[in-house]
């Protein structure tokens, strides 16, 4: 049996903000404004619980990346990592997870693309739990090859790809509601451990 499993949330959590807009942002510098004025009436909808945020989320990434290659996509991944990774980062989590060089089960798990996540997740040491992105001859189709790894998907992901019963402690940590039933099924959760 292995000792500790853990798990982090990454937006908010490990980052001090939500990489999903500030990638969009600094990939697409001229586009950005408009088009997040654009979908100003959609976030809303999230809100008031008409629309589900995996489906806005989803329009959203199509509008600026639908149609980029695989290659190009992890150019601008490659790029926004070098460039925000020592202004995003938690000093707090970064040491944290410096200090845990030697354990081999820890995770990434966020409602995030992988896409722009996997630069920050090689990086920190971490293996990868994500929102999947679909392509087609490495072009990407604009939709998600997995449901919005968030809230109970988040937890559906861990079984799917950990074997809990493993391990006889599981360290949790998040900062959101979507992160709920990933912290319930922590023995030690920690919520917004590293602000």
């Amino acid at each position: 049996m292995n000792d500790k499993l853990y798990l982090f949330d990454f937006d908010g959590t490990i980052t001090n903000k939500d990489t999903l807009f500030d990638f969009l942002q600094f990939s697409f510098p001229q586009k950005y404004t408009s088009a997040f004025i654009k979908f100003i009436p959609l976030f809303f909808l999230i809100k008031f619980k008409v629309l589900s945020a995996g489906r806005v989320k989803q329009k959203f990434i199509s509008h600026f990346l639908k149609g980029k290659s695989k290659k190009e996509i992890e150019n601008l991944a490659q790029h926004y990592f070098e460039a925000r990774k020592n202004i995003i980062l938690r000093p707090k989590a970064l040491e944290y997870i410096k200090n845990l060089a030697h354990e081999p089960h820890k995770y990434i798990v966020t409602a995030s693309l992988g896409i722009w996540v996997k630069p920050f997740a090689k990086h920190l040491g971490l293996r990868l739990i994500s929102t999947e992105s679909d392509f087609d001859n490495d072009v990407f189709t604009g939709k998600f090859a997995s449901p919005n790894c968030n809230y109970k998907e988040k937890v559906v992901r861990i079984i799917k790809e950990i074997q809990l019963t493993q391990f006889r402690e599981v360290y949790a940590f998040g900062d959101s509601k979507g992160d709920k039933y990933m912290l319930e099924l922590a023995t030690t959760p920690h919520f917004r451990y590293f602000e």
